[in-house]
């Protein structure tokens, strides 16, 4: 339960002073809909309102605060006209410009004869300097009003800039001095002010830099949710980790005859990451790691390894991948090394019905049906397993948390691990998947060859066209991927048929089209017509983007490509340059492009390497776009930006393994104060298993 000194910060905005129905609305979706949450939305710059010297120190564009003396009034002579009211000081003249005026309320504010304290933007007009709408008008004796320093928000309709500073005061006046939970001599060596110091600074900036990301009170903030992020893992995986396991060994018999039926070695990579699966498996508890490699990196036969361990230790396995398309790829990976090894693999989809899915249920019930493959079907109340050992999971971040432990949850301390072909930074790693361990594939099995990456502007159409004809002359196959053009999959599928009935009449019945919206049945009898039929060209949507093994396609041609993120662009290319083959990726843009376009298209044809590309679109996106990690499950800081506190993550994960191996129940005064950390961070999800032991 919350702690009670935290309960005015979580209560809502509607106990600050002056907020309605309305403006708690607008609040609400400008930054939240609790007083934390105007703590949190920090200023991202200041208005300078020290005094300037006189009128004719002030330059035109920018803001000054001069003390003036009202001259005189000059009324509005006409309904566009603006209402001005001359001013002066021993350097020159000002004139303040009202547009819709009122004479009375300004005859009032700015009476002639007296000083008045003048603030805002000053522009010239007409050779005459001039202030229109001036932010502040006050007496001499109300200068104290007056910030040297205005902090900047960033606003949304419904709240004024004025509004808000005033309502994030009034929430700062509501904020607690808290215990510190801070290290101590990590705050004295980076001097670090308390956290309610911080919150004060940050609101209240002295400078310009006050409200830098690298300010010691903003850095001191970040370092804060940064800090109870790693807590909060570190606390789930130690309970993870207490939790009881099954030890899992076998001889790698059966492994050993699937690995003889590949034709290649494995590489180090592949090796290394078998080992480490294996003794997770062989300790008393439960595994839960995260494989990640590059496209073609051979993940999937590392998970066979482990399936096939399971079964020889008489027990079962099974996979889940998020679309059917890439089901039926796992399988036709799977099923020869399988049989080989004498073992059966059956799949199961929602399209799976009748006899034939009940027939798979019992086996999977009875314990006679030793390894299956699903859709997220496999999570569904009806399926249970007799002794279900692994679990392994195709590209997580697909999936919900609480799917991945629904599926571990059908076995008895069931392991888990977890595959995602997209390379993950390490800053996403530590703060989405500390509570796993992790192996990363970095390297490609062995007669992988480059792939040759072009950029082509479209108006080359025409000559693309005709490279395609050459491929297809050589006996090969290619992938013509449509423009993202939106986040529409209507629109998506139009660009896609459009495309697809251009190219039949160059190719004709070679070309065919595939598309989420088409019936499982079409999009198998499209793929098998692709893979070793009569479709030479198959015109796709993203629906290709995991998943597909058509080793004869050497030329994939992604249109509109500066639509797409990096991680996509690598994803799709990796469709082609699976065998012997040269293969090539054409990215075709419309220009003009934009220099994050012109960034993303430039890295792909640098390089291969799935991990750099990954860095390179954090860099380029930000943490909160990539992998779409609003929607995955991952964390969204408030107050940390990785892509400048990264360093930050490194300094708290030590830091938490020094909380962990000296308090590990957080019970000394700092562990205390660390779960009130948890709690106004609301990383409180771990705090129970504090108590659980």
């Amino acid at each position: 339960m919350r702690p009670e000194i935290l309960f005015p910060l979580f209560a809502p905005v509607t106990v600050l002073p002056g907020v309605g129905p309305k403006v708690a609305a607008a609040l609400e979706k400008l930054a939240g809909a609790r007083v934390v949450d105007l703590l949190w939305h920090l200023p991202t710059g200041v208005v300078d309102r020290r005094p300037t010297a006189s009128i004719r120190a002030a330059r035109s564009g920018t803001v000054a605060t001069l003390r003036v003396s009202i001259n005189a009034h000059q009324p509005a002579s006409g309904p566009r006209r603006p209402y001005r009211v001359r001013c002066s000081d021993a350097s020159g003249f000002l004139d303040l410009v009202f547009f819709h005026g009122r004479e009375d309320y300004l005859l009032r504010v700015l009476p002639v004869g007296n000083i008045r304290i003048v603030s805002g933007m000053v522009d010239d007009f007409a050779d005459a300097l001039q202030m229109t709408h001036p932010d502040y008008i006050l007496a001499e004796d109300e200068r104290d009003r007056l910030p040297a320093f205005e902090p900047i928000y960033p606003l949304s309709g419904g709240v004024s800039a004025r509004a808000l500073a005033k309502l994030a005061k009034a929430a700062l006046a509501r904020a607690p001095d808290l215990a510190e939970w801070l290290d101590p001599a990590l705050r004295a060596q980076r001097q670090w002010p308390s956290w309610r110091a911080a919150l004060e600074q940050t609101h209240n900036p002295d400078s310009s830099a006050a409200v830098l990301a690298v300010a010691p009170a903003h850095t001191r903030l970040a370092y804060d949710e940064l800090l109870a992020n790693q807590l909060a893992l570190a606390l789930i995986r130690a309970h993870s980790r207490r939790r009881g396991g099954r030890s899992t060994r076998s001889r790698g018999r059966l492994a050993g005859v699937a690995l003889g039926a590949l034709g290649f070695h494995l590489t180090d990579a592949q090796s290394r990451a078998i080992r480490e699966v294996r003794a997770d498996m062989a300790a008393p508890r439960r595994m839960l790691r995260l494989l990640q490699g590059d496209v073609g990196s051979g993940k999937t036969v590392v998970a066979l390894v482990a399936m096939l361990d399971a079964v020889e230790s008489g027990r079962q396995a099974a996979l889940m991948a998020p679309t059917e398309v890439l089901v039926r790829q796992h399988l036709a990976t799977i099923q020869p090394l399988a049989a080989a090894a004498g073992v059966e693999v059956a799949i199961l989809t929602g399209r799976d019905k009748g006899s034939a899915r009940r027939s798979t249920l019992e086996r999977a019930a009875e314990g006679t049906l030793p390894i299956l493959i699903g859709t997220h079907a496999l999570f569904q109340q009806a399926i249970a397993f007799k002794d279900l050992a692994l679990a392994v999971i195709d590209e997580q971040h697909r999936f919900g948390v609480h799917q991945r432990l629904e599926l571990a949850d059908k076995g008895a301390a069931t392991d888990v691990l977890v595959m995602t072909a997209t390379p993950i930074p390490r800053t996403l790693v530590l703060t989405a998947y500390g509570d796993m361990d992790v192996s990363s594939l970095t390297e490609k099995p062995p007669g992988r060859r480059p792939i040759d990456t072009r950029v082509i502007r479209d108006e080359r159409l025409n000559e693309v066209i005709a490279a395609v004809r050459r491929r297809l002359d050589d006996g090969a196959k290619v992938f013509w991927v449509c423009p993202l053009v939106e986040e529409s999959a209507q629109v998506d599928l139009a660009a896609a048929e459009r495309r697809f009935h251009h190219l039949r009449e160059s190719f004709g019945e070679a070309v065919g089209l595939l598309h989420g919206r088409m019936k499982g049945e079409d999009k198998d009898a499209v793929m098998s017509a692709f893979a070793t039929g009569s479709v030479h060209i198959l015109v796709a949507t993203t629906v290709i983007e995991v998943g597909i093994d058509v080793p004869d396609a050497t030329l994939i041609i992604i249109e509109r490509a500066e639509s797409f993120g990096l991680a996509q662009l690598h994803q799709l290319r990796g469709r082609v340059g699976r065998n012997l083959r040269r293969a090539s990726c054409i990215l075709l843009y419309r220009g003009p492009l934009s220099e994050t376009a012109r960034a993303r298209l430039s890295i792909l044809r640098e390089t291969e390497d799935g991990f750099r590309i990954a860095e390179e679109d954090v860099r380029l996106r930000g943490y909160g776009e990539v992998l779409g990690t609003r929607q995955s499950g991952m964390p969204t800081f408030r107050l940390a930006d990785l892509a400048v506190h990264r360093e930050l993550l490194d300094v708290a994960r030590d830091d938490v393994r020094l909380i962990m191996a000296r308090d590990p129940m957080l019970e000394s005064e700092r562990g205390q104060a660390l779960r009130t950390l948890l709690y106004l961070f609301e990383r409180d999800a771990a705090v129970p298993y504090l108590r659980s032991g």
